[in-house]
């Protein structure tokens, strides 16, 4: 065996370890790029499922805001018709007959006088003539005197004698009495 044959045999032998060694390489880029692309694709997803969730819960978000604001929309269009209703409604006593604000007055008086023994009985200008009729007229007022005009719909405010019992029997606190019992059956028949 001569030195050429060792030598083409050690070449050989070279070049097969080279060729595994290339090959080993190859085989170890590829599962690098594969692993690498795999992580890229999870991360892309995981990305897209993150800007998804996002995007949903901001729609969410503004569709939320959009009911809340049509909400109060009309809730407030709601309060603006009670508030209407009411004024009618004040409007609507405030012009009926002088007949009527009289013999209220008398019932009132007449009211007030089981609670209170003697009194001053304060009304609005229309009514002065109606509450001076009373107090001469009927007997369970003589402890009465007519006090003045105060600012009022209509209706008695009456003072105890010793200015310790006041007893608001206006128009106004009857109504707001009957409003703040009735609101919620009145909104449910106008708003359903």
């Amino acid at each position: 065996m001569g030195l050429e044959v060792v030598v083409e045999e050690i070449r050989e032998i070279g070049q097969k370890e080279a060729t595994a060694i290339r090959n080993e390489a190859n085989e170890e880029a590829r599962r690098i790029l594969a692993a690498a692309e795999e992580r890229a694709t999870s991360i892309k997803q995981e990305a897209e499922a993150e800007v998804e969730r996002q995007v949903q819960q901001m729609e969410a978000q503004e569709a939320s805001a959009a009911k809340l604001l049509v909400r109060r929309e009309v809730l407030n269009a709601q309060k603006e018709l009670l508030q209407d209703v009411f004024k009618a409604t004040e409007e609507s006593i405030s012009a009926l007959p002088d007949t009527f604000h009289e013999k209220a007055i008398r019932e009132l008086l007449k009211k007030v006088a089981k609670e209170i023994k003697d009194g001053v009985v304060f009304s609005n200008s229309r009514d002065q003539k109606a509450v001076e009729s009373a107090l001469s007229e009927l007997k369970t007022l003589s402890g009465y005197s007519y006090g003045g005009i105060v600012e009022i719909s209509g209706g008695v405010v009456v003072k105890s004698a010793d200015g310790q019992l006041t007893v608001d029997l206006s128009y106004q606190t009857f109504l707001d009495e009957v409003w703040e019992s009735g609101l919620k059956d009145a909104s449910d028949i106008l708003f359903g």
